[in-house]
């Protein structure tokens, strides 16, 4: 199944819009509340320049970028935890999701109100993670009755470790924090992990600005920095609108002389697909030769059998090992046959963790 992040927000803050210029689905933007019955889904590729420099050398057929899954939720509201509008539906489906993309609505636009009467990015980021963090505590208080009545017959012999772990969770919630920043060791996590708490999962916010304030954000991106300063979070500003006009535009070379006419380098929505995958804490390698050169997507800490199972299942069950060169040897040595006259081929085994940009090969006999 492919990791999701989940792009959630008030409604008419422009997330759909966002949804659109990141992904190959095209949905419908609207200015009404509960406009959408269903959240959509997009397959992302993650822009990765390493490997049109591996094509330089190789020359392939063609080249396969590794995919993100994009999931657009409908705009929240107030209510949404007790199910007011498409409330617990939505809920529902951002607790299937990996990570979360907050969008935080940072321009005025007398034609597009909003739902609120004001524009306040800082106010909307506390009504949503007030919805989801009631919608935690929920999840978290139903938990600890289970776990309460397992404890009193001895059903559970980690029971009563279990409802420690838990009141401290619902204690954190009812004092409007997120479950992620709750005082728990990393090993306890284990006791809520069939919850799928949706404060629990990494989160990204993105400023939506007006063209203007692309490149240097505006005064509701500086309070949004001001009131995320502690948290540590990624704030990625990006103007919506602009970069749909741009996704628009035929060929590469008139994107790039509109980014340039306005003092950027590349799409803002590339930065955040990049983000977006940093986020779930994926890593990339490569298989390359002259049929495709592909990149791959792992977890941070797979080994190479792991590497090989992402390809197909039968290069894990009957790995050997694996050819392994460094991104930046390849480039700079311009050869495979190089790189192994240079010593910088390494041939490892099973206990090989790999590291972004590896270029493998893997053998194996099943």
């Amino acid at each position: 199944m492919p990791l999701k992040c989940g792009i959630v927000g008030l409604t008419n803050v422009g997330k759909t819009t966002i949804f659109n210029c990141i992904s190959s689905s095209k949905a419908q933007a609207t200015k009404f509340a509960y406009s959408n019955a269903k959240s959509n889904i997009g397959q992302v590729a993650v822009p990765d320049p390493r490997l049109h420099e591996i094509d330089k050398l190789i020359k392939s057929i063609k080249i396969i970028p590794t995919t993100v899954e994009i999931v657009d939720i409908p705009g929240l509201a107030k209510g949404a935890s007790q199910g007011e509008g498409m409330g617990n539906k939505f809920l529902g489906d951002i607790r299937v999701t990996d990570a979360i993309i907050h969008v935080l609505r940072c321009f005025d636009d007398e034609e597009l109100p909003h739902v609120e009467g004001s524009v306040n990015p800082v106010r909307d980021r506390e009504i949503v993670d007030l919805e989801l963090q009631i919608a935690d505590l929920d999840s978290v208080e139903r938990k600890l009755a289970r776990t309460e009545k397992l404890a009193k017959i001895g059903a559970d012999k980690e029971a009563k470790k279990a409802m420690e772990v838990l009141q401290v969770y619902k204690n954190h919630l009812e004092n409007f924090q997120s479950a992620r920043t709750a005082p728990v060791n990393p090993e306890d996590r284990r006791f809520v992990q069939d919850l799928y708490l949706i404060t629990e999962k990494p989160v990204l916010y993105v400023c939506n600005v007006d063209e203007k304030s692309a490149v240097s954000g505006n005064a509701y991106v500086d309070r949004v920095k001001e009131a995320l300063k502690d948290e540590g979070a990624e704030i990625l500003v990006i103007a919506g609108a602009m970069e749909a006009d741009i996704s628009e535009l035929d060929s590469l070379e008139d994107r790039l002389v509109f980014l340039n006419d306005i003092g950027l380098q590349e799409p803002g929505v590339d930065k955040l697909i990049r983000a977006a995958y940093s986020l779930l804490k994926l890593r990339t390698f490569f298989t390359a030769g002259p049929k495709e050169i592909r990149a791959w997507t792992i977890h941070e800490g797979d080994t190479a059998p792991n590497a090989a199972g992402v390809i197909h299942s039968d290069l894990e069950r009957g790995f050997i090992r694996a050819e392994v060169m460094k991104y930046n040897d390849f480039i700079r040595l311009g050869s495979e046959h190089a790189c192994k006259e240079a010593g910088k081929l390494f041939v490892e085994g099973k206990n090989y963790v790999v590291a972004d940009g590896d270029i493998m090969h893997i053998r194996f006999n099943v």
